[in-house]
């Protein structure tokens, strides 16, 4: 019988620094090589992602984008996703446009590789996302933001102040309504700033886990999740053990049926290390 687990990273496998303590990679790594099925589900990119979990030689498909696509990190390739078609893209950027607001575009060019398209970057909380990863290769710069026909959308990101986003968020809902995904999160790096997604509809983490149970083999009820925010509580809802870090969202407190320890004192490596040690 294999173990199979699915954690967040930011606030959950991350310390508050988003850093990967020495401990946590040990007992991941240690874990992966007897054995147990352990990956991530994150709203991260791949390269952003692997730029604070590398440590680990993770060999199981990863859960990007907040369930929008799932990624090989052995053979680097795409292997499954939900992507947004291109005229809610559009529409999605035209509202913002009327609000004096102008997103990030993660998207995949035609050879499938990761891109962030924008205009010239004015805004703090842009600049500041922007600078959190220096030198990223995905980032271009456009004269005017637009959805390339050969590319696939993955999310629509705005980044502001509430009194900014949460008006977008209503009149975007009230335009597209069910044709989109929504997701709003204050952010855990920016001061006062909020992060304003939009994705396919089936772009969570609760598709996104019924994705990787199906090609790692498993059923949902085998799967172990972990998590600290909202976007985590459709993983928790399809899991069989759902497991919040001890700073997790009240919210997410009461789905879980147990409490790790916080994630700057490696709640979830204590758990893996007792559950592995232990075999229950």
């Amino acid at each position: 019988m294999k173990d199979y687990f699915l954690t967040d990273l930011d606030g959950t496998l991350l310390r508050s620094n988003a850093t990967l303590s020495e401990h946590t990679a040990r007992v991941v790594t240690k874990g992966l090589e007897e054995g147990a099925v352990i990956s991530y589900a994150t709203a991260r990119s791949y390269q952003s992602s692997m730029a604070v979990a590398s440590q680990i030689p993770w060999r199981y498909p990863l859960v990007l984008y907040n369930g929008a696509l799932l990624f090989d990190p052995i053979q680097k390739r795409v292997m499954d996703g939900f992507f947004l078609d291109r005229t809610s893209t559009e529409a999605i950027v035209a509202i913002g446009r009327t609000m004096g607001l102008v997103p990030l575009l993660f998207a995949l060019d035609h050879e499938d590789r990761e891109r962030v398209l924008h205009e010239k970057l004015v805004r703090s909380g842009d600049l500041q996302f922007a600078a959190s990863r220096p030198g990223d290769p995905r980032f271009t710069e456009v004269k005017a933001l637009s959805c390339p026909e050969n590319y696939r959308t993955l999310l629509v990101t705005y980044i502001g102040m509430l009194e900014e986003v949460q008006p977008l968020r209503d009149a975007i809902a009230a335009a597209l309504g069910s044709k989109l995904h929504i997701h709003m999160m204050k952010d855990n790096y920016i001061a006062d700033h909020y992060f304003l997604e939009f994705s396919h509809p089936q772009a969570n983490k609760r598709e996104g886990l019924l994705l990787w149970a199906e090609h790692v083999r498993c059923s949902c009820e085998e799967i172990t999740v972990f998590g600290d925010n909202l976007n985590d509580v459709g993983m928790f809802q399809a899991a069989g053990r759902k497991i919040a870090v001890a700073n997790a969202h009240p919210d997410l407190l009461q789905l879980a049926t147990e409490i790790a320890a916080r994630n700057d004192q490696d709640g979830v490596a204590q758990y893996l290390e007792a559950r592995l040690r232990n075999g229950v």
